[in-house]
């Protein structure tokens, strides 16, 4: 048992954790609780350290300082459009740690009671499904491999081979109580976590990135239990809950049930496409695009992850604050999954000190998209594909859009013809109230503030 002091220490610590959640629930005060939750996480370290030390001090300063060698640098050294990579390899991080010492600790003490036998295999289970499947999701947003379904011959028979085997090797584990196999076991997962996440492509991997940090969260729970450490409990209890309704909200913003973005590759057939002969792509200069800008009264401007690559959310700024000072209302339409996860355009904008009160969701834009005379589709592309509501055959159809092809005029701005990240065409590029103006966004934005200031 805990002295009193690391017990008090460790409550603290929870409810600064508690207290950031609700701090980055809301823009205004999401640095705040950030900061909360990072104080909370150092005292629980500083404690951990400081109780520990007696025994292990200095393989607990040996840990610390290779995490700062390596976290801080790797950190700096991300951009922004990657920072989802990021978050799945930090995740799965969590979930090898959450297992490595629940294994460390079984085999210390291989005969516990029954509750504890049960928690060591749920976390090296769980944590090395999370470290595995938070790997292969890296390796897609990183584009070290295909970002499209991957289908094995006989995946399915597979993966539900892989989780047969390793439910036979947990319960065995928990009869015997042998290591060796919950080694086993550990390997088992992370065949299952491949297996797992190998089938979900496009859009549905950040998805995927969510899920699996749920999972983590659990292991972490799950380790605090082995560990009889009650902070470890409740801060795995928190990821757990705030992965699994983020996920639930993300999977309800593709507009698809869970099970069919994780496991939907295996139904899915390939729809004919429509060659791009048969259809007509009209392409405008910046001029042009200027002139419409220019005698426009509202424009929306929907963002997505062109916009973050190029680094161009301040030329859209600048762009929106002229056609402000001329009386045109400008407004920024965000789409819960534009980007590569939830609030990546949010933070991009709040970069360029976009009002947060100009950030509107599909609920609040759809309505009334019809009276809008120019919407400016900066980098995005699934988010507006008019195949996802009017196509049953689209592997994208259910997915809630911004409904562009209503408004009056449409500037689809794109390096290229090529598809998003989904890899389905759109029927928006060949709309004729669409204008194509290719080329990088940030570049194509400058030139475009240029023209505007001369209409």
């Amino acid at each position: 048992m805990s002295p009193t002091w690391v017990q008090l220490a460790y409550l603290v610590a929870a409810l600064c954790f508690v207290l950031a959640l609700k701090g980055l629930s809301t823009p205004k005060y999401a640095r705040a609780g950030n900061l909360v939750g990072a104080a909370g996480m150092a005292l629980a370290v500083v404690t951990a350290y400081v109780h520990g030390a007696v025994h292990n001090g200095l393989l607990i300063v040996l840990a610390v300082a290779a995490g700062v060698v390596v976290g801080i640098p790797a950190a700096r050294s991300v951009k922004m459009t990657a920072i989802p990579q990021m978050v799945a390899l930090f995740n799965g991080v969590g979930g090898a740690a959450a297992a490595l010492v629940a294994l460390t600790e079984f085999l210390a003490v291989p005969h516990g009671s029954v509750a504890f036998q049960l928690a060591t295999v749920l976390t090296v289970l769980i944590g090395s499904v999370s470290f595995s499947g938070s790997v292969v999701t890296f390796l897609k947003l990183q584009e070290v491999m295909t970002t499209r379904p991957v289908l094995l011959p006989a995946g399915q028979l597979l993966g539900i081979g892989a989780a047969a085997v390793s439910a036979l090797l947990a319960l065995s584990v928990v009869l015997t109580g042998n290591g060796l196999l919950l080694v086993l076991l550990a390997v088992a997962g992370l065949a299952l976590g491949v297996l797992f996440v190998l089938p979900v492509g496009g859009a549905d991997v950040p998805i995927a990135i969510s899920l699996l940090n749920a999972f983590t969260g659990l292991a972490v729970a799950a380790s605090g239990y082995v560990l009889a450490n009650t902070l470890l409990i409740v801060a795995g209890t928190l990821v757990g809950a705030s992965g699994t309704i983020l996920t639930r909200l993300m999977a309800q913003a593709m507009g698809r049930p869970l099970t069919n973005i994780l496991f939907g590759a295996f139904q899915a057939t390939t729809a004919t496409a429509t060659t791009d002969e048969q259809r007509t792509v009209r392409s405008g200069t910046v001029e042009d695009v200027a002139i419409l800008l220019g005698y426009a009264h509202s424009v929306l401007v929907v963002p997505g992850y062109g916009l973050a690559v190029a680094q161009g959310q301040h030329a859209a700024r600048e762009l929106a604050q002229v056609l402000e000072q001329r009386g045109i209302t400008v407004l920024y339409g965000i789409h819960p999954v534009a980007g590569r996860m939830p609030g990546h355009m949010n933070v991009l904008l709040a970069e360029a000190d976009v009002p947060y009160e100009h950030l509107k969701e599909l609920d609040d834009v759809n309505p009334g998209i019809g009276s809008v005379d120019v919407v400016l589709v900066v980098g995005a592309n699934d988010v507006v594909n008019p195949g996802a509501r009017d196509e049953p055959s689209s592997p994208i159809y259910g997915m809630p859009i911004f409904d562009v092809d209503r408004a009056k005029a449409v500037v689809f701005m794109k390096r290229s013809m090529r598809p998003g990240f989904a890899g389905v065409d759109n029927s928006l590029l060949y709309n004729p109230k669409t204008t194509m103006l290719f080329g990088d966004a940030k570049e194509s934005l400058t030139k475009l503030l240029a023209a505007v200031k001369h209409v």
